[in-house]
């Protein structure tokens, strides 16, 4: 029979296999510790993504605002709402992101227009499409920017990418507002002038015109559209231009339109974006455009777009992150919401892990002081009482300390104390026994 089981139950207690207040007061502050590691990994390191994001797109109906919401369409299959906002293009998506009141999250912007600017707090999350830059006009084959000169010339609306994008081409063939009747007119007005006659060429980009009303000027008799024979040169000068190609019969293979191969320019659009955009939002944005720009058109091969190319704007590290590697394994498997949770878990493992080591192997040590301490006070009485005996008594100091080593054999017989150290606590009354039988020596 378990001889434990025949002794009373105050004796049972007082045997325990360790302490439960000491070992919760003993890590107590291990706790407060691991809880202050979390609390910071998760609200400075890793913040829980929003369940929102706003993009800026451009006029509606032109190709940022197609997609833009083709990128919302995308990103909200994931459980993230997307609002898309209307503009009036690259220059205003840009003031928006650099605006740190603007809600904007990212935009896109044609790169001429970030040429000068202060990017100090965006990042370029790759270049999604080359934009190209579309003269139409009437008259004679037209095949140089001087050939404009003492024309009637739409150059896009005041403040516009593409009115910035005109200037400098102008400039670079000698020209200015002097050389040509400049009309600050908004797409829709510029198209309608060519067509009824008022004006003799246009410029438009992608950035204010959809593709479908391209389409749409090229079948009205009359217009054509511009070849920059001297595209390369361009694309040499001004090193965020690129140089694009439109084959015979593109537009209308029937009406054989355009009638010969045309040599075109274009400015890349890149996806910018604030750099306090999470990563996880920042993958869903880079993870969309590659959905949607990997698609072959006009102007682009199949997945040659998304690309990182370096230009006014830097690079954001974690889109350079997904390109190399792609999304992490948590986000192509799991819901995005239950990826990011355990993502950012996974995130506070090490930290903690660096806590708990060093911590686990304090615990022990504080936990043996508790219980030793306990001990070793009554250790210091004793020796106390000893010194005194030493010295000469009269009957009333001896009855004083006999009365002190009486209370003190009283409460060290109270002592509970884990089994591990039975020996330490026999040990003890042992040695007040011994102080008690020199008190009655005296």
């Amino acid at each position: 029979m378990n001889l434990l089981k025949k002794l009373p139950p105050i004796f049972n207690s007082k045997l325990s296999g360790f302490s439960w207040k000491d070992v919760t007061f003993t890590s107590i502050p291990v706790v407060i510790l691991i809880i202050a590691v979390s609390w910071v990994t998760l609200h400075l390191l890793s913040p829980a993504p929003p369940n929102k994001i706003v993009i800026l797109g451009g006029p509606k109906g032109s190709s940022f605002d197609v997609n833009a919401h083709r990128y919302a369409d995308i990103i909200e299959s994931h459980g993230v709402k997307v609002q898309v906002l209307e503009t009036e293009g690259s220059e205003e998506n840009l003031d928006l992101l650099q605006n740190k009141k603007s809600k904007a999250d990212v935009g896109f912007v044609q790169n001429s227009s970030s040429h000068g600017e202060n990017t100090t707090n965006l990042v370029s999350l790759g270049t999604v499409w080359v934009q190209p830059l579309l003269v139409f006009y009437r008259g004679e084959d037209l095949n140089f920017i001087t050939q404009l000169k003492g024309k009637r010339v739409a150059i896009g609306p005041d403040d516009s990418a593409t009115n910035d994008f005109v200037d400098e081409i102008l400039r670079e063939n000698g020209m200015g507002a002097k050389d040509i009747t400049p009309l600050l007119l908004e797409p829709e007005d510029s198209i309608k002038a060519l067509i009824n006659k008022k004006v003799d060429a246009i410029f438009l980009t992608g950035e204010l015109v959809s593709v479908e009303r391209v389409h749409q000027i090229m079948d009205v008799p009359g217009i054509k559209i511009m070849s920059f024979e001297q595209a390369e040169g361009y694309t040499r000068e001004f090193k965020f231009l690129s140089e694009l190609d439109i084959p015979e019969g593109a537009f209308n293979l029937g009406k054989n339109i355009p009638h010969k191969n045309i040599k075109l320019i274009g400015t890349s659009v890149e996806l910018i974006a604030k750099n306090s955009l999470h990563p996880a939002l920042s993958d869903l944005v880079v993870a969309a455009s590659k959905e949607v720009s990997g698609k072959p058109n006009m102007f682009r091969d199949k997945k040659e777009f998304p690309k990182l190319a370096e230009h006014t704007v830097p690079i954001s590290e974690e889109a350079q992150r997904y390109y190399a590697s792609g999304s992490p394994f948590l986000y192509k498997k799991l819901p995005f919401w239950l990826a990011s949770l355990l993502d950012r878990i996974l995130i506070v493992i090490l930290p903690l892990a660096l806590v708990l080591v060093p911590a686990s192997k304090i615990i022990g040590p504080i936990y043996k002081w508790r219980i030793r301490s306990r001990i070793y006070k009554w250790y210091g009485a004793l020796m106390k009482i000893e010194h005194e005996l030493d010295g000469r008594l009269n009957k009333e100091s001896l009855s004083i300390i006999i009365d002190q080593i009486n209370e003190i054999q009283s409460k060290v017989n109270k002592l509970v104390l884990p089994l591990a150290y039975a020996n330490e606590l026999y040990a003890l009354r042992e040695h007040v026994e011994y102080v008690k039988s020199r008190c009655s020596e005296k």
